[in-house]
C-alpha cells in the first residue's frame, strides 16, 4: 500500500495522528508507526520538518504530510557497529543496506537515525559525507551542527583522507589514476593492487579518492574495465543478482575538530577490509 497526503490546517489543538487517521484512513497505531519512522511531515511558516510525535498540536496555517509506504515501513535497518565515541562525533561502521540519506518516505534505516535511537547518552546526529547503499565501512556522525559544519568544510577542501577496498572483475596489473569526470565534475581516483585471485579471475584493489562524486569508484573502476563484483548498476546485473556489493570504507584520516590533533581510524583487526569483504562475498570461492 502506497499513500501520500496533504492536509491544510483550519483549526488549532488538533493533533496529528487524529487528523491523519481522519483524513487517511488508517489505524492511529499505523499512523504511530510512519511518524516514528519519518514519514510525516509539517510545513509551520514555510519551514518543513518531519514530526514524529502523535500527540503534536497542530496550528490554522500549517500543512500536513503523509508519505506512507507499507514497502519502505516494512523494512528493518541493520545494525551500525561503533567504532570510536569522540563526544561531539562518533565514528562507525555503516553495514551494506543501510542508507547515508533517508527519503520523503522514511528515515528510520539511515545511520544517522539508527546513532540517534542507540548511541549513549542520547545526542542528535548529523550526516557530513555520504557511502553508498550497497557499500560499507567507515563513516563520520556528528553532534553538534557546529562539528557538522567543521567537517563538511574538511570534505570540501579534500583534507580528510579515505581509502578504500574493493573487488573487481579482471586481473589488475600496476597501479592507475583516474581522472575522468563524472557528471560534468571532476573526480580523481587512485587505485592499486593488493592480491588476484587467478582462478575467479578477481583482484583486491585499495582505493583512494581525492574528490567524493556519486558512485565515483563504481563508475571509474567500471569504465577502466574492472566493475566490482556485486554491482548492479556498473557491472553484469545478471551476475550481481546474488551478491551484495564488494565495496568498503576502510581508513579515514583528517585534524580532529575538538583538539586539533590528527586522527586515524581503521577498520578492526576482527572486521579487516578482506575479512569483512569475505563476509559479504568469499573471495577467491
Amino acid at each position: 500500500m502506497k499513500l501520500e497526503k496533504h492536509i491544510d490546517i483550519e483549526t488549532s489543538d488538533e493533533t496529528a495522528v487524529d487528523i491523519l487517521g481522519e483524513s487517511a484512513e488508517l489505524s492511529k497505531q499505523a499512523i504511530k508507526r510512519a511518524m516514528t519512522k519519518g514519514a510525516v511531515w509539517l510545513t509551520r511558516n514555510q519551514h518543513t520538518q518531519r514530526v514524529r510525535r502523535a500527540d503534536k498540536s497542530l496550528r490554522s496555517g500549517d500543512q500536513l504530510h503523509l508519505y506512507f509506504d507499507e514497502e519502505v515501513l516494512g523494512q528493518q535497518p541493520k545494525n551500525a557497529v561503533l567504532i570510536a565515541d569522540e563526544g561531539l562525533y562518533s565514528v562507525w561502521i555503516k553495514p551494506y543496506g543501510m542508507l547515508s540519506q533517508g527519503s520523503k518516505w522514511g528515515d528510520h534505516c539511515t545511520i544517522n537515525r539508527w546513532v540517534e535511537k542507540n548511541l549513549l547518552p542520547q545526542r542528535a546526529a548529523f550526516i557530513v559525507h555520504r557511502l553508498d547503499r550497497a557499500a560499507a565501512g567507515l563513516m563520520i556522525v556528528a553532534h553538534q551542527k557546529k562539528v557538522a559544519a567543521y567537517f563538511s568544510r574538511l570534505f570540501e577542501q579534500r583534507q580528510v583522507e579515505k581509502n578504500y577496498q574493493a573487488i573487481v572483475y579482471g586481473q589488475f596489473k600496476e597501479d592507475k589514476k583516474f581522472d575522468s569526470d563524472i557528471d560534468n565534475k571532476s573526480a580523481l581516483s587512485r587505485a592499486k593492487l593488493l592480491k588476484y585471485d587467478a582462478g575467479n579471475d578477481q583482484s583486491l584493489l585499495e582505493v583512494s579518492i581525492e574528490t567524493g562524486r556519486k558512485h565515483q569508484i563504481r563508475r571509474h573502476l567500471s569504465e577502466a574495465g574492472f566493475p566490482i563484483v556485486g554491482d548492479r548498476l556498473y557491472g553484469d546485473v545478471n551476475d550481481a543478482l546474488d551478491r551484495n556489493l564488494c565495496l568498503i570504507s576502510c581508513y579515514l584520516s583528517f585534524v580532529s575538530p575538538i583538539d586539533d590533533t590528527k586522527k586515524i581510524y581503521i577498520l578492526p583487526e576482527s572486521m579487516s577490509p578482506e575479512v569483512f569483504i569475505s563476509q559479504i562475498n568469499a573471495f577467491g570461492c
